[in-house]
C-alpha cells in the first residue's frame, strides 16, 4: 500500500503525523509512506530524522492582516498545486492523509481530484481553514473534541483523539525520582513551564514577572525558554536558586512525571499530552494563531474544570499568584488532574490507522 501523509509547520502537526506513520509501519511493515511538507519548515528536518522520506512544497500561509502581501503567496500556491499533481502521478497513493498545516491543502486537493480517498486529522477544537475546505470530499475526519459537526459533515466524523509521542507514556519513575533526575529537590514542589521548541516571547515575559512570587513560595521551576529566548531569559533565572532555565527539554517524559503543575500554551498536542498523563496545568493560549484556536482549545478544558486558563495579555500580572495559589492547594490540583485525565482518548494512532485501512480497502 502507498500512503501519503501531509502537513506540518509546527510540532503540533508533525508529532501526530509521525505517530500515525509509526503505527502504520507496525501494522503494515511493507507499506510505502511518503510525507509532503512545506519547504523551510520544521517537518523538513524532523521527518527524515524519524526515518521517512519527505518532499517539500513551496507553499506559505496567507497573511490575513496585510492582504497586499499575499501576491507572492498565491504564486507559491500555484507552484505547489502543480508540484502536488506531479507527486500524486509519481507516487500513486492508495490514500492521502492530511494532518493540517500549509502543505496538506495542495496535496490533498490534488488527490481528491484524482478520486484518491483522503482522511483528515483535525487536532483542535476549532477546525482549521485547510481542513474545512477539504472536508466535503474527504472520506473520514478524525477529531479530538465533541461538537465538531459545527465544521464537518457529521457522518464523516470519527472520535479518535490526537496521537502523542509514544515515549511520553512509558516513564516508570515516581515523581520524586523524576525530580531528582532533573536535578531538583524531591521534597519541594516543581512547576514546569513549556513554551515550545522555539519559545514564546510573551509566555517567557510572564514567567519573568512571576519569578519573585515563585521564589517567595519556595517553588522550584523548570523553565523551557525555547532556543530563541534562552540567552535573554537565562540571566533572570540565575538570580533564583530554585529556577533552572534551559532552551529545550529533551526528556519530556521525565519532565511531565516530575511536574506538580505545568504552565504551557494551549496547542492541541500539548493538551492531548496533559490529558493522557493527567497533569494539572495553567494554559496561556497564544493570541498569534489562526482563528484564535488555542483560546478555544483552552476553554474546552477550563469550562469543565480540567485546566486553569489565563489570557495572554493578563498573564504578566496574574501568573505568579495563580501558580502560588495552585501549588498551595493540593486538592485543587488533584481535581484538575482528575478532570483532564477524564478527557483522554487512548491509542489514537491505532484508531486513525483503522480508518485509513478501511478507506483504502474500500477504494
Amino acid at each position: 500500500m502507498n500512503i501519503l501523509i501531509s502537513g506540518g509547520g509546527t510540532g503540533g502537526h508533525i508529532f501526530p503525523a509521525l505517530s500515525i506513520a509509526n503505527a502504520l509501519k507496525r501494522r503494515m511493515p511493507d507499506a510505502n509512506i511518503l510525507f509532503v511538507g512545506a519547504e523551510g519548515r520544521m517537518e523538513m528536518e524532523r521527518v527524515p530524522a524519524a526515518g521517512y522520506e519527505i518532499i517539500g512544497l513551496p507553499v506559505a500561509g496567507f497573511d490575513r492582516k496585510r492582504l497586499w502581501r499575499n501576491i507572492p503567496v498565491l504564486f507559491k500556491l500555484w507552484k505547489s498545486l502543480r508540484k502536488a499533481r506531479r507527486i500524486i502521478n509519481d507516487f500513486k497513493p492508495d490514500i492521502a492523509v492530511g494532518v493540517g498545516g500549509y502543505a496538506s491543502g495542495p496535496i490533498l486537493k490534488a488527490a481528491q481530484r484524482r478520486n484518491i480517498p483522503t482522511l483528515l486529522q483535525e487536532q483542535n477544537s476549532y477546525a482549521g481553514v485547510t481542513n474545512k475546505l477539504l472536508a466535503h470530499k474527504a472520506g473520514k475526519i478524525c477529531v479530538a473534541y465533541d461538537g465538531m459537526e459545527r465544521f464537518f459533515p457529521a457522518e464523516k466524523i470519527v472520535m479518535t483523539g490526537n496521537p502523542v509521542r509514544a515515549n511520553l507514556l512509558h516513564c516508570t519513575m515516581s515523581r520524586e525520582e523524576a525530580k531528582k533526575a532533573l536535578g531538583f529537590d524531591a521534597d519541594k514542589p516543581l512547576v514546569v513551564s513549556l513554551g515550545g521548541s522555539l519559545g514564546a516571547q510573551s509566555l517567557n515575559e510572564s514567567i519573568q514577572s512571576a519569578l519573585p512570587l515563585i521564589d517567595e513560595n519556595g517553588i522550584q521551576l523548570l523553565w523551557q525558554t525555547g532556543k530563541l529566548y534562552y540567552e535573554r531569559c537565562a540571566p533572570s533565572a540565575e538570580h533564583y536558586p530554585l529556577v533552572k532555565a534551559m532552551p529545550f527539554v529533551s526528556e519530556m517524559d521525565v519532565a511531565y512525571k516530575a511536574a506538580d503543575l505545568v504552565v504551557a500554551r494551549a496547542g492541541a498536542g500539548t493538551i492531548s499530552e496533559l490529558q493522557l498523563l493527567g497533569v494539572p496545568a495553567i494554559l496561556i493560549p497564544s493570541p498569534n494563531v489562526a482563528e484564535d484556536h488555542q483560546r478555544k482549545n483552552a476553554m474546552a478544558l477550563s469550562t469543565i474544570g480540567a485546566a486553569v486558563m489565563i489570557p495572554d495579555d493578563k498573564a504578566p500580572a496574574m501568573l505568579g499568584q495563580t501558580i502560588a495559589t495552585l501549588i498551595n492547594d493540593e486538592q485543587k490540583r488533584n481535581n484538575l488532574a482528575a478532570k483532564v485525565a477524564e478527557m483522554a482518548l487512548e491509542k489514537s494512532d491505532e484508531k486513525i490507522v483503522d480508518e485509513i485501512i478501511k478507506l483504502a480497502n474500500k477504494q
